[in-house]
């Protein structure tokens, strides 16, 4: 169809409206219109009639009169109640219209008239407009952070790997001094160390820009919870801690059991980290309608309650932490991990007496 054509038949439409439209006023106002033409039409009749009216002789008593008057005003007030309600339905229904015409990228539906209602078409137009302009930006600016992230972690992995691997061999040469020796094992874990930031990092970053994918699903979790425990058993062992686990076989949650894993490695790692020698950590599960509880409870330094909050951010180091390797980022990761599921962690503690983190992940 023409351009010639869809403005007339956008005319007619609109046409049609407006005579329909014109058509309920008028139909509205019907009452008042007969009430107004019965008093013309005894003006019309002229004295005689009026006289006899006044005598109660064509309509009954004269009180008739006031009380006709007072109903025709009534009507005539419900009436214009009536036709406001249809234009405030009207106009209503137009905003709706064109909110609808604007998310869906369809074409103007007042062109640019100087009306209210093409006022807001307007700016809604351009609002949504400004917000997809926004959207494209976003994710301009995240596929940079995706291939800035992606290039840190691969220029970075090589030389590392590579120096873990030197230093592992000159440990090997039979020659070699003793102090040359424990210098190359220096080497290697500091490697090691760097190695450990960087992807803790990375994976921090991965988060924040949304670009991890978790898959979760309704499963079990003591195979997670294994999972984590294996990454700091070694740790456990040289430490003489001990790593309980209380679950049920049956107990199950809808998690990722990858990044679940992670988040939990981290609470384990601390536990273990700032517990005394001998002492225990153990792992406690909980199953409810809701959330599934994880408990992770050790025999540490514990955390005062005003930093119970501050402990989850970025970088934060306790006070209590300071003769304790780490930057800060453990607990941070663990939170983003399991918030990004749809769950929470809490933590309650004392100084001296330890600490238990609560992982509470949806049961369904």
């Amino acid at each position: 169809m023409s351009g010639g054509g869809i403005g007339r038949a956008t005319g007619q439409g609109r046409s049609s409206a407006q005579a329909g439209s014109r058509g309920r006023n008028a139909l509205a106002f019907a009452p008042v219109y007969a009430a107004y033409g019965t008093l013309f039409g005894l003006l019309v009749l002229g004295y005689p009639v009026a006289a006899r009216y006044l005598a109660g002789e064509v309509f009954g008593p004269p009180l008739w009169l006031p009380v006709s008057f007072a109903a025709a005003m009534f009507l005539a007030a419900i009436s214009f109640a009536l036709v406001l309600r249809a234009r405030a339905a009207a106009a209503i229904q137009a905003a709706f219209d064109i909110v609808d015409a604007a998310i869906g990228g369809r074409q103007r539906l007042t062109g640019y008239a100087e009306t209210n209602l093409s006022a807001l078409e307007n700016k809604v137009f351009r609002y949504v407009e400004l917000t997809r302009a926004r959207e494209r930006q976003i994710e301009t600016e995240r596929s940079k952070i995706k291939t800035l992230i992606s290039d840190i972690s691969h220029q970075t992995k090589t030389p590392l790997s590579s120096i873990m691997l030197y230093s592992e061999l000159l440990e090997e040469v039979p020659a070699l001094p003793e102090a040359a020796r424990q210098y190359a094992a220096q080497i290697k874990l500091q490697a090691a160390k760097l190695d450990w930031l960087i992807g803790s990092l990375v994976k921090m970053s991965r988060l924040e820009a949304g670009m991890i994918s978790l898959q979760t699903a309704v499963s079990p979790v003591i195979p997670t919870i294994t999972q984590a425990v294996s990454h700091v058993y070694a740790a456990a062992e040289r430490k003489g801690t001990r790593i309980a686990i209380d679950c049920d076989p049956a107990a199950a949650a809808k998690h990722d059991p990858k990044w679940t894993a992670e988040a939990l490695f981290n609470l384990l790692e601390n536990a273990v980290k700032y517990s005394e020698p001998g002492s225990g950590v153990r792992i406690s599960v909980q199953a409810g309608e809701m959330f599934t509880r994880i408990d992770v409870a050790d025999q540490g330094i514990g955390i005062a309650e005003s930093e119970w909050n501050d402990i989850f951010k970025r970088f934060y180091r306790s006070k209590q932490a300071a003769g304790h390797e780490g930057v800060g980022i453990g607990l941070y990761l663990a939170r983003e991990i399991v918030t990004a599921q749809g769950g929470y962690v809490k933590v309650s503690s004392k100084l001296r007496e330890g600490a238990v983190f609560s992982v509470f992940l949806p049961a369904i």
